[in-house]
């Protein structure tokens, strides 16, 4: 069963930008209680797209570069990269069945 990946400043260009199927993003931090909120919702995701869609998840506090490359000032920010480029941003939690509507149209 897939599981959402761990990236960072060092592995974010090979594992979002070069993958060869879309990418969801979840900028977040230890501390942060709607990102809390929203973890298990990605893992049932994970689970549900293997193979056409990657979860990763990415600590803005121990990775800074990729956090301040994006402009990211709130957590949980979502962001569905595919072909390397970003297509959506999501901020803040929500339910599965509004992150699936945002994201579905970018699946193969």
């Amino acid at each position: 069963m897939a599981e959402p990946i761990v990236v960072t400043d060092d592995t974010f260009e090979t594992e979002v930008v070069k993958s060869p199927i879309p990418v969801l993003v979840d900028f977040w931090a230890a501390w942060c209680m709607p990102c809390r909120m929203v973890a298990p919702i990605l893992k049932e995701i994970a689970a549900e797209t293997e193979g056409r869609l990657k979860v990763a998840k990415l600590d803005v506090d121990q990775n800074p570069r990729t956090a301040t490359r994006f402009g990211i000032m709130s957590i949980p920010t979502l962001m569905l990269f595919k072909n390397g480029k970003l297509v959506e941003r999501l901020v803040g939690a929500m339910p599965k069945q509004r992150l699936m509507e945002k994201i579905k149209p970018h699946l193969d």
